[in-house]
Parts: C-alpha cells; structure tokens; sequence
C-alpha cells in the first residue's frame, strides 16, 4: 500500500494545524500567563505547564514546514480531488461509482443490490474471461477502518452464498491487520482508499484483468 504524504494546496492536516496553532497562540498561552499573574500557590506548575504547550505550538509550526517541504519536493498529486469527490458521496452513490469503475475495466452484466435485503453483497458483475464478481462497498470515514468481522460477514456471502469466482471488498478507509489476514487466507481482494483512488483515476485493476 502506498504510504507516500501527499496533500493538496490547503488540506485538511493543514487547517487543523494551522486552526491548532492558533488557538494555542492566542487564546491557550494568554490564558496560562493570566492565571500566573493572579497565582501564587500554583504558579510553578502553571509556568511549566505553559512550556510545554508553548513547545506543542512550535512541534506543530515545524511539523508544518516539513510537509511544505515534502509537497514541494514530490510536486503535484496526479489524483488530486479524486477522493474529496468520493467522500462527499452517500452509501448509494459510492456503489453506483463502482459499477461504474467494473463496466469501464470490461465487466459485463454489472448490478447493484446495495440497501435491504442485499444479502451482504451490494454490486455484482462478470470479468470480460467470465469469472463471476461478488462486491462489498464500505463508505467510512478515512478514520474509521473495516474491522475482522465485517471480512468475516462477507466471506460467508461471497464464496457459501453467491458462489462467487472472485470477491472484492472495496472501501473509502483502510483495514485492520486481522481484516486482511481473514482477507489474505480466504482470497479476498481488499481495495482500500489508496488503491480506490488508483482505480478512480484510470488505473486498472489487477484482479479484473
């Protein structure tokens, strides 16, 4: 998996350092100098607590340079905006893209059946040699990784239930180790956010070859 920093002109990392830098600055330091000035009994503690968030405001200024420094070294993403559009898409959406990802890699016969009833398989298809696809999609949070037991569900629908040739769990966030462990031993095809950009972008997808 590609592990590589990449971030557009303003990302999110950059906001919420440069929103952390300034609360610190402006409202958490002048409050910590207010309270030694009234404080006698606790004024030792108050100025040590005040260095040390002092140094977390200057461990985020640095850590703000070097990613400046990275991005200009690497130079522009070639996928830039290709995830913000996918998160910003609901559950329904989400699958309905991949289907759309499945038919441009010469998958035939391609449907959703995402929502209610779905029996734990939410789109459906068949390679171009004629292997049969079995799909879960998972729209999360990049925070929010697809747990062991979510693999587990899925292994029983794909393989016991559809009888599928090939699986693909594909999802917006990562793994966890135990979910690609199950994934790894059962042969199920995980395409996780930095391989769902890939494919987003025109990268075809190994598995669908």
């Amino acid at each position: 998996m590609d592990n590589s920093v990449h971030r557009g002109p303003e990302s999110l990392d950059d906001r919420i350092d440069r929103r952390i830098t300034h609360i610190l600055g402006t409202t958490v330091v002048p409050t910590f100098n207010a309270l030694i000035e009234a404080s006698g009994e606790h004024r030792k503690e108050l100025i040590l607590l005040r260095d040390d968030v002092e140094k977390v405001e200057q461990k985020l200024c640095n850590h703000h340079h070097r990613l400046r420094h990275l991005e200009h070294a690497q130079g522009p993403h070639p996928y830039t905006g290709i995830m913000a559009s996918i998160d910003a898409m609901n559950w329904r959406e989400f699958e309905h893209h991949v289907a759309v990802l499945l038919r441009r890699d010469s998958c035939s016969d391609v449907v959703v059946h995402g929502g209610p009833g779905d029996r734990g398989v939410d789109v459906t298809a068949v390679t171009a040699d004629g292997r049969s696809i079995v799909m879960q999609c998972k729209s999360f949070a990049p925070y929010r990784p697809v747990w062991s037991g979510e693999l587990q569900k899925f292994l029983g629908a794909s393989f016991v239930q559809h009888g599928a040739d090939v699986a693909l769990f594909v999802a917006t966030t990562s793994f966890t180790p135990d979910a690609r462990a199950i994934a790894e031993t059962y042969g199920i095809t995980l395409v996780d956010r930095a391989h769902l950009e890939k494919w987003s972008a025109g990268v075809p997808l190994a598995i669908l070859m």
